[in-house]
């Protein structure tokens, strides 16, 4: 199979799809990977370092999506990208389609088979391909916002740890997953007050057992968390909902009970943001401010930190990237049904349940879609 890599051009994101040891690992199988020029720099990865593992480096975009049986990328296609896509193109990445009706509008209308990183399961019912960005976001989004709680950034001043004789940061995360789990962890380290709110008793259960009375846990209602939004002075939403939209547990009216100057990391704005007021910012304008609330929601949170984030995310999807490239992305669903749940979008029909769902459209389950 011929495998293509294109530069990412969403707004400074500096991940790439494979690093030079995935790439020798395909060459290794037979197959044949075109690279970008350029493709890797963000993330440290130089072009000399691709032809050292058996890349070949393609001068521009064009070239790898019109070359490629599969392309394998780090986040969704923005517009341009997706009409290079072509019928019976594999395309395998981030695509986070139920708040995004325009690119699911698109892919559809492409014809080709659009496998999403973020749905593809494992046998315990985890995310194993979004686990390490969860990780990764989870950890910066405390970082993030104790910057969004300085002055300058318009927050209220406050340093997360406090110090003696000064208590520290009222630190509420919403969501007690593999985010939230990271958030928490980070937000206790710096000596923050550290709720976490979750609708499931075995989460919160598992945040005691692994934190101690270090971490306050609350389960959640609407009306815990409007008490608790009026503490906090940093909130940080985590929840998911595997491929659908984020539920909205911050209403615009509960910013009103907030401290001026408190801050909102929304991690899930991915799949659409889990307060009324998010919308997507980027790395190069991250924040905005509400009702005198600090919003950063930055949508591709782990490109600032590209080479972790980067290789990281290797780790998980090399057996995969394998799988499609040996097998033909058909039998190798057909063999797994763990990645066969990444099917989101194939020959023009929505493939995913809940996508379908929250936009609306027809859904076809992939059985037909691997029987055709």
């Amino acid at each position: 199979m011929r495998v293509g890599v294109p530069k990412e051009i969403k707004d400074r994101e500096d991940r790439v799809g494979l690093i030079p040891s995935s790439v020798s690992e395909l060459v290794g199988h037979g197959h044949e990977v075109l690279v970008q020029q350029g493709a890797g720099l963000g993330s440290g990865v130089t072009d000399a370092d691709y032809v050292r593992a058996g890349a070949r480096i393609v001068p521009d975009a064009e070239t790898v999506w019109s070359d490629a049986e599969m392309i394998v990328k780090v986040k969704e296609p923005l517009a341009p990208e997706r009409a290079r896509l072509r019928p019976g193109q594999v395309l395998f990445t981030y695509l986070h389609l139920a708040p995004d009706p325009e690119q699911t509008k698109d892919l559809v209308a492409s014809g080709a088979t659009c496998i999403a990183y973020e749905t593809v399961t494992d046998a315990s019912g985890g995310l194993p391909l979004l686990m390490p960005m969860s990780e990764v976001a989870g950890r910066m989004a405390v970082q993030v916002g104790a910057h969004c709680l300085e002055n300058a950034m318009g927050g209220r001043g406050v340093l997360l740890g406090g110090v003696p004789g000064v208590p520290p940061a009222d630190v509420l995360i919403l969501g007690g997953g593999v985010s939230g789990t990271n958030a928490a962890m980070m937000a206790i380290g710096m000596g923050a007050s550290v709720t976490v709110v979750d609708r499931s008793a075995t989460v919160l259960r598992n945040q005691v057992a692994r934190f101690g009375e270090r971490v306050r846990t609350v389960f959640s209602t609407r009306d815990a968390i409007a008490e608790l939004v009026s503490r906090a002075d940093l909130i940080i939403g985590t929840v998911l909902i595997p491929g659908a939209a984020a539920p909205k547990l911050v209403t615009r009216a509960m910013l009103g009970t907030m401290k001026r100057g408190a801050a909102i990391v929304d991690v899930a704005i991915d799949q659409g943001g889990c307060t009324e007021t998010s919308h997507a910012t980027t790395h190069s304008a991250p924040t905005y401010i509400v009702d005198g609330i600090v919003h950063y929601c930055v949508a591709n949170m782990p490109g600032g930190v590209a080479r972790t984030s980067t290789f990281a995310l290797n780790n998980m999807t090399l057996p995969f990237v394998l799988a499609l490239a040996n097998k033909g992305w058909r039998q190798a669903l057909r063999d797994d049904p763990h990645l066969c749940a990444g099917l989101n979008v194939h020959a023009g029909h929505v493939t995913y349940k809940a996508v379908a769902d929250a936009l609306g459209l027809a859904w076809q389950d992939p059985k037909q879609a691997l029987a055709a």
